[in-house]
């Protein structure tokens, strides 16, 4: 297994992780296979989406906080349920194919951690089953 260390700035941002994710696949020298990126907070996600216009991680964010608002009535004694709720949404780990030393993804998209309690030290953990 691989880690990716973040140092996130904001407590809800999206951080484009691909190119990370892509060094760690030359790094290993992984031609084919299969590569599992997973969060291991609670309070954050990993997700796919497009990396062509940075509206569209603007407005992820605006949904969710819409949404999901930072509410004092949640239970949960730390503050955090709507972190831990935007979690579970965008889920905590993504499967994706390796092939020619790539990772596939379509034209515009790209993976993203998703910090829903930040600024924090956090990890992304990478695993790969190659052929």
């Amino acid at each position: 297994m691989k880690k990716i260390k973040l140092s996130t700035l904001h407590r809800i941002q999206l951080i484009d992780i691909t190119h990370k994710i892509q060094k760690l696949i030359k790094e290993e020298k992984i031609n084919s296979g299969i590569i599992v990126i997973y969060s291991p907070h609670t309070t954050a996600g990993i997700t796919i989406n497009e990396n062509a216009d940075p509206d569209v991680q603007k407005d992820i964010i605006s949904f969710l906080n819409k949404t999901i608002p930072q509410d004092p009535s949640f239970h949960h004694i730390e503050g955090n349920s709507d972190a831990h709720i935007k979690g579970s949404l965008t889920n905590f780990s993504q499967t994706f194919i390796i092939e020619n030393g790539k990772i596939q993804l379509g034209t515009w998209q790209a993976v993203y951690f998703c910090e829903f309690d930040g600024p924090r030290q956090r990890e992304v953990w990478i695993q790969f089953n190659s052929n």
